[in-house]
Formats: structure tokens, C-alpha cells, sequence
């Protein structure tokens, strides 16, 4: 981490990593989030299976900064999984569920929104959880020992989990909020 001054303040820089599916990402699942954490001053980087622009289901083109392969849990101080039909190949990617257990075992901030929250269950850090998920989701949150409500955010210690896009602005406030 790396602390700047100026004129007697003192700021935090915080980097964030999200994963996003390559193709079908949910558009307002990364760009409202994105959007909360740089205002903030938040480092952004966007990591994926492969290198190029990634397409969101509603047509978003972003850059990808990092392969899943190149991630280094301890550059960063909080991960945002991205929901949308693309985040279902992460269900099993082991990459991404090894991600997601680093950074929870660090005590670092480990965040998903929609689909995306369940890879969290399935990665084994929701057990006696308050949680919540894309409602499709529910029953795998359950079965993962998470403490499933239909809340539209749901923030438990150093987990922030969000319902989908109509919630991604305030997913992006509470990941903020953690890091501060």
C-alpha cells in the first residue's frame, strides 16, 4: 500500500481487482461499481481469462488489464466479482475460487454481485454468512452454509454481496465504505 501526502493529509492508496467474464459480463454490475470505487480514489484493475476488450451483455467494451493467470492476491486490497451470464464459467475455475479463499483468508475485502456472489459460496467462504445472491442463486448460497436473505446488499464483516444490477451503485458505496 502506498501512502502520499499532501498539505498534511494523508491518502490511502487502495487497489481493487475485478474479475469479469470475458463476454457477458452485466454492464452496470461493473461500470456502477467501477465508477463509486474511483471517485473514491481507488485503483481499478480488471482481470479475465483473456487479454483485449471484454464485451458486457448490454454491449459495454472495457479494457482487460490482467490475465487470471498474472493475479497477485497481495497487490490488491479487495476483490469485486461481476455477475452476468459470463460469470457462470467461474463456478469451477479454480483460479478464481483459490482468489476468492486468499482474499477472504487475508481478511482483505471480497465482494460479488448477482450470479457472481454464489462463486463465494462455492469457493467455501459463506459458512454462518449473511449473504445474498441473483434470487436464481439462492438455494446454492443455502447449501454452502450461508445465511441467504433477499436483501438487496448484504455487507458481513469483510464480505459484501449485492442482488444484481438494480443494487450495483450501492455495491460499489459499501466496498468503498470497507476500504475506508
Amino acid at each position: 500500500m502506498q501512502q502520499l501526502t499532501d498539505e498534511g493529509y494523508k491518502i490511502t492508496m487502495k487497489k481493487a481487482l475485478f474479475i469479469i467474464a470475458f463476454e457477458k459480463f452485466r454492464d452496470e454490475e461493473y461500470q456502477q461499481p467501477r465508477e463509486e470505487l474511483e471517485k473514491a480514489g481507488i485503483g481499478v484493475t480488471v482481470a479475465s481469462t483473456r487479454l483485449g476488450t471484454a464485451t458486457g451483455k448490454l454491449g459495454l467494451k472495457t479494457k482487460v488489464d490482467l490475465l487470471l493467470d498474472d493475479v497477485q492476491a497481495a497487490d490488491y486490497d479487495a476483490l469485486v466479482l461481476v455477475g452476468g451470464p459470463g460469470c457462470y464459467d467461474y463456478y469451477e475455475d479454480e483460479r478464481v475460487l483459490n482468489l476468492v479463499r486468499a482474499f477472504n483468508l487475508a481478511g482483505k475485502v471480497t465482494a460479488g454481485i448477482c450470479s457472481a456472489a454464489a462463486i463465494l459460496g462455492i469457493a467455501g467462504i459463506l459458512k454462518g454468512k449473511k449473504a445474498t445472491v441473483f434470487p436464481g442463486e439462492a438455494e446454492r448460497l443455502k447449501a454452502a452454509g450461508a445465511i441467504y436473505n433477499a436483501r438487496g446488499l448484504e455487507v458481513d464483516g469483510n464480505i459484501i454481496t449485492a442482488d444484481g444490477p438494480g443494487n450495483a451503485r450501492r455495491f460499489g458505496s459499501a466496498i468503498v465504505t470497507a476500504l475506508s
